[in-house]
């Protein structure tokens, strides 16, 4: 998509630091076939957005209370399966680039980089052609070749959604009388998903079910 294209790609734009989405709105709105028509706080709010603006894009950092961008991801191409999604992140880290593209993303843009690299991006997933930043790329080479020589494949999606939900709102200190209220469900619902993840996961406390929460990208280290 060119700049003398009539048509205007429109942007979701959600990250939890409202300095960090002016800079990145900046960058976007400048461009005469990006326009950011729609800003969020965390990923909840970045889907009750959706449901209210037309967008075709969604930018998303990964990292963000109450919902994570990997977690808003899945929610919002599952209710619009053609809007394209981009992950914007700080994180040079592997276990978010993989969980990513599991969520259904097209790129992968560094924070550091996005003065750089996200104009491109947006316009690439607009093509549906993935946007991949070259260390993202050796990984991913790295982990087929790894997968390859072991004979392994990548493991099916072991927690329900509501069960990643609470195992994020566990790692992130809240009580199971908080989850409830912010999930909607009853305090014995959530002792029971709570029983449920650590059974699944092999787990015997909140402290692995931080650390797991941790490795899966729900939770910032």
């Amino acid at each position: 998509m060119t700049a003398n294209d009539a048509t205007v790609i429109r942007i979701l734009l959600a990250d939890d630091h409202a300095l960090v989405r002016r800079g990145v709105r900046l960058i976007l709105d400048r461009e005469p076939d990006l326009q950011v028509v729609a800003e969020a706080g965390d990923g909840a709010e970045a889907i009750a957005l959706a449901r209210s603006h037309e967008v075709d894009l969604a930018v998303l950092d990964i990292a963000m209370p109450r919902m994570t961008g990997l977690q808003a991801a899945r929610e919002l191409i599952a209710l619009q399966p053609d809007l394209r999604v981009l992950m914007l992140t700080m994180h040079d880290n592997e276990q978010y680039f993989f969980q990513a593209l599991k969520a259904g993303a097209s790129g992968y843009v560094l924070k550091s980089v996005a003065d750089r690299d996200l104009i491109a991006a947006c316009r690439a997933a607009m093509r549906d052609e993935p946007f991949l930043y070259p260390g993202a790329i050796t990984a991913l080479i790295r982990n087929y070749l790894d997968r390859v020589r072991q004979g392994e494949e990548p493991p099916e999606q072991v927690l329900t959604r509501r069960e990643e939900e609470v195992l994020k709102l566990v790692a992130e200190g809240h009580s199971s009388k908080e989850i409830a209220e912010m999930l909607f469900i009853s305090i014995k619902t959530v002792h029971r998903h709570r029983a449920n993840l650590l059974h699944k996961l092999g787990l015997r406390d909140r402290l692995e079910l931080t650390r797991y929460a941790i490795r899966a990208g729900l939770v910032e280290p």
